[in-house]
C-alpha cells in the first residue's frame, strides 16, 4: 500500500504537520502532534478505521486518495516438469519393508 497523506492535505493547501493538526480538529479529530506527525512522515503500520474516517473528512478525501494498491512481487515457485517414477536420474522410490523382516506387508495405522 501506499500512503497518499501529504498529496491528499497538499490539494487543501496543507504542507505543514501542525497545519493537518488543526484541519482534523475543526472535524473533532483530536491526535497529538506526535501522532500526526508519524502520519505524515511515514507510512503507518495501521490505522484505525474510525481515524481514516476523520482523516478523510479533516481532508474532504476518500479512503481511495489516501492509499493506494501497490503491486507486491510474489516469489512463485518455478514449474517443474512432471515425471514418471524412475525416470529421473536419481534414486528409485523406496519399497515399503514388512516389519521385523517377516510375514505380509502390513498396512499404516
Amino acid at each position: 500500500m501506499k500512503w497518499n497523506l501529504r498529496w491528499a492535505a497538499a490539494r487543501r493547501d496543507i504542507w505543514r504537520p501542525s497545519d493537518l493538526k488543526t484541519a482534523f480538529e475543526q472535524v473533532g479529530f483530536t491526535p497529538s502532534l506526535s501522532k500526526v506527525a508519524a502520519l505524515w512522515s511515514a507510512k503507518p503500520v495501521t490505522v484505525r478505521l474510525d481515524d481514516l474516517d476523520m482523516i478523510c473528512a479533516a481532508l474532504n478525501c476518500t479512503v481511495a486518495d489516501l492509499l493506494e494498491a501497490e503491486p507486491v512481487a510474489v516469489n512463485l515457485p518455478q514449474e517443474r516438469s512432471r515425471r514418471a517414477v524412475g525416470e529421473t536420474d536419481g534414486p528409485a522410490r523406496p519399497t515399503p519393508r514388512r516389519p521385523g523382516g517377516r510375514g505380509p506387508l502390513l498396512p499404516p495405522n
